[in-house]
C-alpha cells in the first residue's frame, strides 16, 4: 500500500489503469487514519478491474457512475436514497459474484418486519433486482438471484384516492383570490398533468386558437436550482385539447401576465408551494385529504365515468403502456363492466324484437 502521511492526515498515491488499459496516476489527501487511505485505495483499484470478483458496495459505485448519465437528476436522487438506506447496508461486503437467492430472501424478511408499506417493499425489491439486471447484462453475470427469490409488496396500493367534480369545486372556493394558484389546480383537474409538467409550460406551449397544450418538459426544483427536464417518459410528449370554458379561463389569466417572455414559465412557484396550498384548502374546504398527484388520479376518473376508453385516457395521461393505465385505474371499470353487461342486454332484446 502507499499511503503516506500529510501533515495531522493521510493520503495514498499509486497508479492504476483504467478500462482502456491507460495508466494514471492517483493521488487521494484527507485521510484521518492511515488504515482508511489503504482502504480507499482498494475500494478504487477494485471499482476499475470492472468484473464480479468485488463487493456490492463497490459494484453499486460503478452503477451509480453509469446511470447518473441516463436518469434524471431527481430519480438518481431517490434511486441512491434508497439503495444507500435499505440495500447496501446488508449487502455491501458480499462479492456480487456470491449472493444468492437465500441471501436475497434473508433481507426480504428483514426488510418485511420493519412494517412498511406495500408499495414502499415493491420499490426497495425493485431497486436491488435493477442492479443485478446491469450485472447480468454488462458483466455477464449469469443470472439475477432476485429472480428466483421473487418478489415482496405490490406496485399498487389499491384503490387510488380522488376528488370527484363537485369536491373539487368545493376546493377550488379556496383559492379564488390567488388567480395563479387557481389557474394552476383548473389545469391540473382538467387536463390531468403530472405537476412537473405543468410547472414547465410556457406561453410558446399554449395554443388558444387550437385550445391546445403542448406537454414536451418538466421542471423540477432541486436543492434550490430550477431544473427543466425531458418529460417522464417518451409518450408523456403530448398534445392535450382542452375544453372551451378551460380555454377562457386560460385567456384571462394570460391577460394579466403583463411582459412574460414566450419561453418564460408560467407559473413561477414550485411543488412545494402547490402542496402546501393543497393541504390549507383541505383543511379550510373540508373536502377528503387527497395527495397533489391525486388530483391527475381525478381526472383519470372522471374520463372512466364519462366513458372514454382506456386507450384514450392513456394517450391523455402520456403512459408509456395502456397497461398501466389498465392497472392503475382497473378498481374504477368494474361499473363499467356492469354497464356494458346491460347494452348488451338491450341490444339483444332489440333483435329479439325484430
Amino acid at each position: 500500500m502507499s499511503a503516506t502521511r500529510d501533515g495531522k492526515m493521510w493520503r495514498c498515491q499509486f497508479y492504476y489503469k483504467d478500462w482502456q488499459g491507460v495508466s494514471h496516476k492517483k493521488n487521494k489527501r484527507g485521510f484521518k487514519t492511515k488504515a482508511e487511505a489503504e482502504q480507499w485505495e482498494r475500494d478504487f483499484l477494485q471499482q476499475q478491474q470492472r468484473n464480479l470478483d468485488i463487493n456490492f458496495e463497490n459494484f453499486v459505485q460503478i452503477y451509480y457512475e453509469d446511470m447518473e448519465h441516463r436518469l434524471r437528476e431527481n430519480t438518481m436522487r431517490t434511486k441512491k436514497f434508497i439503495i444507500d438506506l435499505k440495500i447496501i447496508p446488508y449487502f455491501k461486503k458480499k462479492n456480487m459474484n456470491e449472493i444468492k437467492a437465500s441471501d436475497i430472501r434473508a433481507w426480504q424478511n428483514a426488510l418485511m418486519k420493519k412494517g412498511y408499506s406495500e408499495t414502499y417493499l415493491k420499490t426497495v425489491n425493485n431497486q436491488l433486482s435493477a442492479i443485478f439486471n446491469y450485472a447480468v447484462r454488462y458483466y455477464d453475470l449469469k443470472d439475477n438471484p432476485c429472480r428466483k427469490a421473487g418478489s415482496i409488496g405490490k406496485s399498487h396500493a389499491g384503490e387510488k384516492e380522488f376528488w370527484t367534480k363537485q369536491e373539487f369545486k368545493q376546493f377550488l372556493v379556496t383559492v379564488e383570490n390567488k388567480p395563479e394558484t387557481k389557474m394552476a389546480f383548473l389545469l391540473l383537474y382538467w387536463t390531468g398533468m403530472r405537476i412537473g409538467e405543468l410547472l414547465a409550460i410556457t406561453y410558446n406551449d399554449i395554443d388558444l386558437e387550437k385550445r391546445t397544450i403542448s406537454v414536451n418538459k418538466s421542471y423540477q426544483r432541486i436543492e434550490g436550482r430550477d431544473i427543466i427536464t425531458p418529460p417522464k417518459t417518451p409518450k408523456s410528449k403530448r398534445i392535450i385539447t382542452i375544453p372551451p370554458f378551460l380555454t377562457e379561463e386560460l385567456k384571462e389569466y394570460i391577460s394579466h401576465l403583463y411582459g412574460i417572455m414566450a419561453d418564460e414559465r408560467m407559473f413561477r412557484f414550485t411543488k412545494s408551494y402547490m402542496e402546501h396550498e393543497i393541504i390549507r384548502g383541505i383543511k379550510a374546504s373540508g373536502v377528503k385529504r387527497i395527495r397533489l398527484h391525486d388530483i391527475r388520479h381525478s381526472h383519470a376518473s372522471l374520463l372512466v365515468e364519462m366513458g372514454f376508453t382506456p386507450l384514450a385516457i392513456a394517450e391523455r395521461l402520456g403512459h408509456e403502456k395502456i397497461e398501466t393505465t389498465l392497472n392503475t385505474y382497473s378498481h374504477l371499470y368494474p361499473n363499467k363492466q356492469g354497464e356494458l353487461a346491460d347494452k348488451l342486454e338491450i341490444e339483444n332484446s332489440r333483435e329479439e324484437e325484430e
